[in-house]
């Protein structure tokens, strides 16, 4: 599933990997937005991607996440279990990422 969303003027792209991405996963996307924007005005547009590598017991969720900004661009990545802690996790490192390149 791919989708891309303009949001308060940011273009969303989000792409997973054999996978539907639920209504809770979306909003909390929205959310995350709102929290980065907070930290820098000048978003100019966000990646997403979903992706499970592996199979089986074995299998780990992973979430990619990049901010378009003036400058260099933000960067995380997280693994782990459930999409919306993860994608706490990896807004928290993009904003210490913000942060240190104000």
């Amino acid at each position: 599933m791919n989708y891309t969303e303009n949001y308060r003027g940011i273009k969303i792209d989000v792409q997973s990997v054999h996978l539907d991405i639920s209504d809770a996963v979306q909003q909390e996307i929205r959310s995350s937005i709102d929290k980065l924007s907070k930290f820098t005005p000048d978003i100019n547009g966000v990646d997403i991607y979903f992706k499970t590598e592996g199979q089986g017991a074995s299998a780990e969720n992973l979430v990619g996440f990049r901010v378009y900004v003036p400058g260099p661009d933000a960067f995380a990545e997280v693994k782990g279990e459930n999409w919306v802690p993860m994608l706490k996790e990896a807004v928290d490192k993009l904003i210490r990422q913000l942060q240190k390149n104000k």
